[in-house]
């Protein structure tokens, strides 16, 4: 080698539908000899059985990486510090990685976590956009996020005050609701906003299940970590 490091690339595949992957993200899928995926405990690599629908990765070294779902932070740090110290071992080689990320690489995605440390450590980071999975689940409702002037909020349903957050103008898309999802069902119910509010959980997978108005028919349970609610303002 003459010195010459990897680039580390952070490739958005959108939320489940192969069809979403863009061309970009297949061109840099397939000019990498390096693909880092997100693996389950359980051995599940649903970024990984997603891309593979749409790109050929045969003869590519496929590098699992592991992350806590605990909100300890420390915890949180340490995943992402073993999860960089593995790709770096490639990028040191002069190796370019690509890591997958379900929806777009700059909405909750670890990446930017494991960027900024091998951006510490003087390494080359590019960022591969991908399609939402809000954005996704609003063509499959057939319902616009935003007209003129409205705005739009991105909120982690199980991260925030949820009242301060229904109270805003505009339209919300509560992500990440699965877990909650009684609570939230309950919080939109209190303010009369059941029949304002669409859910799509596993949007693009095999999974999917659609709710095109809570108020007439909404789950019961934990739907799944990949569970988004989108609520419109009433007109």
């Amino acid at each position: 080698m003459d010195g010459k490091k990897g680039i580390f690339y952070g490739v958005g595949i959108g939320p489940g539908d192969p069809e979403l992957i863009t061309l970009k993200a297949k061109r840099v899928l397939e000019s990498c000899p390096v693909i880092a995926t997100p693996q389950t405990s359980g051995g599940k690599t649903l970024a990984l059985d997603i891309a593979s629908q749409a790109v050929n990765l045969e003869g590519k070294t496929i590098v699992p990486l592991f992350f806590t779902m605990a909100r300890d932070k420390e915890k949180q740090h340490a995943a992402h510090c073993r999860a960089a110290e593995e790709i770096e071992k490639y990028l040191a080689q002069g190796l370019d990685v690509a890591m997958l990320n379900l929806g777009d690489v700059s909405i909750f995605a670890t990446y930017s976590y494991l960027m900024e440390i091998l951006q510490g450590k003087g390494y080359e980071t590019v960022m591969i956009p991908g399609i939402t999975s809000f954005c996704a689940i609003a063509a499959r409702l057939s319902i616009s996020l935003t007209t003129m002037n409205q705005p739009l909020h991105i909120v982690p349903a199980g991260g925030t005050d949820l009242e301060e957050a229904l109270a805003m103008p505009g339209t919300k898309v509560l992500m990440k609701a699965g877990s909650q999802m009684q609570e939230v069902l309950e919080t939109l119910d209190k303010h009369n906003l059941l029949s304002h509010s669409a859910l799509v959980s596993s949007c693009g997978l095999p999974e999917e299940a659609v709710y095109p108005d809570l108020s007439q028919n909404a789950p019961e349970g934990n739907t799944g970590y990949f569970a988004t609610i989108i609520v419109k303002e009433g007109e």
